[in-house]
């Protein structure tokens, strides 16, 4: 009996000190910590932050509109309508109005490897890289060495020369064909299927002739240009990346936690409490919105913080611009805290309710 009330004391003794000493360890979710109210400090870790209420003064700029380097802006520059060139792999129909026995054997001609076709009386004739005009006053000259009425007329009835290639975050990916109708950056996103939900039509790249170029729609529309001044040409691909590297995430007492996409239009404070569901009614201490943002300019990283019980700091919020990869987080009230740092202690104490009883 001495031995079992003996044993049951030590292990109650050390089930009391491990709850004593472990109550500041007990893991009750993230939490703020001790910051300052405002300026610059320094963390265990090392890092260097700088703390700030959002106010009117303290409010970020707006980012800059990225412009376009000098290559992108070259290539808009001459990116210009141009007529269709028959290509190689084009399938022409030629018709001679005053000759119908020859039309037979011209109503299909495809461009050879050589870009040449095949021409009764004449043999074989140039056909690629000339305009349909061009091609058909070649072939009417050529012809009025045999013909008295020497009047063809020329199409173009199957395009297979000139393509070029869409993939990525699009509908539908694939190599599509250049029509005698020009094609333009944006059309040609269209003929793809349009970007999906996961695409960014901010991060576009288009490869042409061993060039790369980085293309961002919203800001081709803020210095006045748009992707229907960006004609494509035969080889060119075009690659749509996704939105996973432009997001905003979330942690804590929200609705809903998950992250949040940073759309073409852009994403703004306010925006980002709409999608998480709101905060979360329970448990979340509205006191405090926490903004995390690194700060590639001084290398710290900024805390901004605003007070979501007030009205007038929706107006801050709904200016507050979100980046990629900023963070928002709402700590929990403190009576939340202390219910589940009572709900850790449970179990524990429970054991040894029971322990006691043996």
């Amino acid at each position: 009996m001495f031995f079992n009330s003996s044993r049951l004391l030590s292990i109650t003794c050390l089930l009391m000190i491990s709850l004593v000493s472990g109550c500041s360890s007990i893991n009750a979710g993230l939490q703020v910590g001790e910051l300052p109210p405002s300026g610059a400090f320094i963390a265990e870790n090392g890092l260097h932050f700088n703390v700030q209420p959002l106010s009117l003064a303290t409010l970020p700029p707006k980012q800059a509109v990225v412009r376009p380097t000098s290559d992108l802006s070259r290539l808009i520059k001459t990116s210009n309508r141009v007529d269709y060139r028959i290509a190689q792999g084009d399938i022409l129909n030629v018709v001679l109005v005053e000759y119908p026995n020859i039309n037979a054997s011209t109503s299909s001609l495809t461009v050879d490897q050589q870009g040449f076709v095949q021409i009764p009386l004449i043999g074989r004739i140039k056909a690629s890289g000339m305009s349909v005009p061009q091609f058909t006053a070649n072939l009417r000259g050529q012809l009025q060495r045999y013909l008295k009425y020497s009047d063809p007329q020329v199409k173009v009835i199957d395009y297979r020369g000139n393509t070029f290639i869409v993939d990525g975050e699009v509908s539908k990916m694939g190599e599509f064909n250049i029509t005698d109708a020009p094609v333009s950056l944006y059309s040609a996103i269209s003929m793809a299927g349009g970007v999906t939900a996961t695409g960014d039509s901010n991060n576009i790249v288009l490869n042409r002739r061993g060039a790369s170029y980085n293309i961002n729609l919203s800001s081709l529309r803020q210095i006045g240009s748009s992707a229907n001044q960006i004609y494509v040409q035969d080889g060119d691909s075009i690659h749509i990346n996704t939105l996973d590297i432009n997001k905003v995430y979330v942690l804590g007492e929200f609705g809903r936690v998950a992250p949040v996409p940073i759309l073409e239009q852009g994403l703004n404070l306010a925006q980002v409490l709409g999608e998480s569901a709101g905060l979360n009614s329970s448990t979340a201490n509205a006191a405090k919105i926490y903004i995390v943002r690194d700060n590639v300019n001084t290398r710290a990283t900024d805390i901004y913080y605003v007070d979501m019980q007030t009205i007038t700091s929706f107006a801050l919020a709904n200016r507050f611009e979100m980046r990629a990869n900023d963070i928002v987080y709402v700590d929990p009230t403190g009576l939340t805290r202390w219910n589940r740092v009572l709900s850790s202690l449970l179990p524990s104490t429970s054991a040894v309710r029971s322990l006691s009883g043996l």
